[in-house]
């Protein structure tokens, strides 16, 4: 490593899941970690109950249009974690099984359920998460169960990292946590990761990466205004023996396509097989009467329902698809989620009408019942159709607006086996929700700006095929010793579920690799450390496998 240059022993770029987690153990190992953050640091008390521009909800999520897919991500420190709804549920068995379009296992052979479960454990011993109970579910959650209740499906609560002492109901959680009731990555890696000393940079925004004459990496960045995202205010040069990849699944892939230049050839699945997880909404206008009716709803005051801001999240789902002797792209889960003003109100559309309205009579008539609306949210089997184009001149899009939007160069087609997915879900949710005049629902439009997800998957994952993944079972990219990807891109393909838990679980998986490949480099650093409070129960599960690497 350069003598002069800004040198650390491990430099990881992004700081949600796969970047807070791995943060956390090598620091706590002993290496000297740096972690860039492309968007702001904001505290509890920054995060506003407002979704105007210049809000907290504006600064901490990146909205990126493609040609049939657009992304919401999040962009600040924490992450993902910030601005996501804590539902923590653990992938399906069969999920691990799937073929997807490749015709063979997506998944590495290393990895299942079974040994996946151990790595779960550590997380959520690390975000203390709980099974909601019933009492905690919201108006919408409720409806939502009592509705598949009265269709003769099950609904259950989901589990989350969410503490229920602290939360007051608010519903904004997606514009952060003001009450530090979501366990957020703010609260418990990140913190202990800079108790053990790793510096985190935000604003600062990672362009590409090369190679010193050492054979070492030189991550560049560019530092981005507080205020507008499109200006630079300066740039810059860190030197690492190891770089963790942990942009997100839509900016990771970028900054890999835009260092091939520079650091060699990347694996063909850099920037391919991208998956939004088979994501998609539909939105249910509630008959009243007939929720009072049918599912003997009464809040007490005259009312069935008429409350959809109230509460958290998703805080119910129907698993009964999630059945592993299905056929693949016949399995979802069907989940209750609250979706805030602004795209939620825009792409809901008019139930019995076969053209799509974003604005109108009809619509205006719908947007006067909206406190009467129930939007589930579907996850079904996609066929990782998303492939990126070539990167932007920085950063992972063009950015059109100060904070938020962007124009990315992800291009997603949707299948036959998708948009068959995508029509089971749809029927399914229609045939539940209109049973006996309950409600009128239809799916949300994907003429105006294709499908959409918020949790982008796969865009550099891992597998045993060279041709097909772009990471080993290490996580370590192919053909580039030393540079590892943790975030969403890693996941192979859709999860049926929400997929944080195992982000964060296939993130702590890849820490004792990333410390063996420190060692070979020559950074003092071992594995072992407790949960960020201390806990040690579930590390006990993972020890005994890693011997060499243990700091008992």
């Amino acid at each position: 490593m350069s003598s002069t240059a800004e040198q650390t022993d491990v430099l990881v770029i992004g700081s949600g899941f796969g970047g807070a987690i791995t943060a956390y153990h090598l620091a706590a190992g002993g290496a000297k970690v740096t972690v860039l953050e492309r968007g702001p640091w904001l505290q509890s008390n920054e995060f506003e109950h407002d979704y105007k521009l210049g809000s907290s909800y504006t600064r901490a999520f990146d909205f990126t249009v493609g040609d049939g897919m657009s992304v919401l991500g999040g962009n600040c420190v924490g992450g993902g974690s910030i601005v996501y709804f804590a539902a923590m549920p653990r992938a399906p068995r069969f999920v691990f099984e799937r073929h997807g379009s490749i015709g063979r296992r997506m998944w590495p052979g290393s990895i299942d359920r079974d040994t996946l479960d151990p790595w779960y454990d550590r997380v959520a011993e690390s975000l203390n998460i709980t099974k909601q109970e019933w009492n905690d579910v919201s108006y919408a959650g409720g409806l939502w169960a009592a509705a598949c209740d009265h269709a003769g499906r099950t609904a259950n609560p989901l589990p989350a990292a969410i503490d229920n002492s602290k939360c007051v109901n608010c519903n904004f959680m997606m514009a952060g946590c003001r009450f530090e009731a979501k366990q957020s990555l703010t609260l418990n890696y990140l913190p202990a990761a800079l108790a053990h000393g790793a510096r985190i940079r935000p604003l600062h925004e990672v362009q590409r990466i090369s190679r010193t004459d050492e054979g070492d990496y030189r991550v560049h960045y560019n530092v981005v205004d507080n205020d507008d995202y499109r200006v630079q205010i300066g740039s810059g040069t860190i030197e690492a023996k190891i770089v963790v990849m942990a942009a997100g699944a839509g900016a990771t892939p970028v900054i890999l396509q835009r260092s091939e230049a520079e650091l060699g050839r990347m694996p063909h699945a850099v920037g391919r097989y991208f998956s939004g997880n088979g994501e998609r909404l539909n939105t249910a206008i509630i008959n009243e009467d007939k929720a009072a009716e049918l599912l003997g709803l009464d809040r007490g005051d005259g009312l069935a329902y008429a409350a959809n801001a109230i509460g958290k999240g998703p805080t119910v789902a129907s698993w009964d698809r999630l059945d592993g002797s299905l056929p693949e792209y016949s399995r979802y889960s069907l989940e209750q989620l609250y979706f805030p003003p602004g795209l939620g109100t825009i792409l809901a559309q008019v139930p019995d009408d076969a053209r799509p309205h974003w604005f109108g009579p009809g619509k205006k008539e719908i947007l006067k019942r909206w406190t009467s609306w129930l939007t589930i949210f579907t996850m079904i089997e996609d066929d990782n159709e998303g492939v990126f184009g070539p990167p932007p001149a920085t950063g992972n899009s063009h950015r059109i607006s100060q904070q938020m939007l962007g124009r990315g160069s992800l291009s997603y087609d949707p299948t036959p086996n998708t948009w068959g997915a995508w029509k089971k879900s749809d029927a399914e949710v229609k045939e539940i929700l209109e049973k006996d005049g309950l409600a009128k629902v239809m799916p949300w439009t994907n003429d105006l700006i294709g499908a959409y997800t918020v949790h982008p998957l796969a865009s550099c994952r891992m597998g045993d095929d060279p041709n097909t993944s772009a990471l080993d079972d290490r996580n370590e990219l192919r053909g580039h010793p030393g540079i590892f990807v943790t975030d969403g891109s890693a996941v192979p393909g859709a999860l049926t579920v929400n997929p944080a838990m195992t982000i964060a679980a296939v993130a702590e998986r890849a820490v004792p690799n990333i410390v063996r490949a420190a060692q070979q480099k020559g950074v003092p650093v071992t594995y072992g450390a407790p949960a960020p409070d201390g806990a040690r129960s579930a590390r006990k599960n993972v020890l005994p496998l890693l011997p060499q690497l243990v700091n008992a």
